[in-house]
């Protein structure tokens, strides 16, 4: 079995059902905190989904893509915990 195999019948199908747990979580999440921690897991197993798929099928550009996804789901944290810092000090 080499790297290719592995990463094909191993950790892809691990990560998608890691995304399908996580989605579970997010859809019934008790607390809009839980399902924000939920995208951002969500969006952290479609980032290495989509590196697995650049190494196997040696497409370097997909990485690009995959650092710019991560890049707004940072920002998309940040912002979501500046909201909940303000909302706070409102009430």
């Amino acid at each position: 079995m080499n790297l290719y195999d592995f990463l094909y019948y191993v950790i892809l199908p691990l990560l998608s059902l890691a995304m399908v747990f996580v989605f579970i979580r997010f859809v019934k999440g008790p607390s809009i905190v839980d399902r924000v921690i939920a995208l951002d897991l969500i969006v952290t197993i479609g980032i290495g989904i989509i590196s697995i798929y650049s190494i196997i099928n040696n497409q370097p550009n997909f990485l690009d893509i995959a650092l710019i996804l991560a890049l707004i789901a940072f920002l998309g944290t940040v912002a979501f915990t500046y909201y909940l810092e303000k909302r706070d000090k409102d009430d």
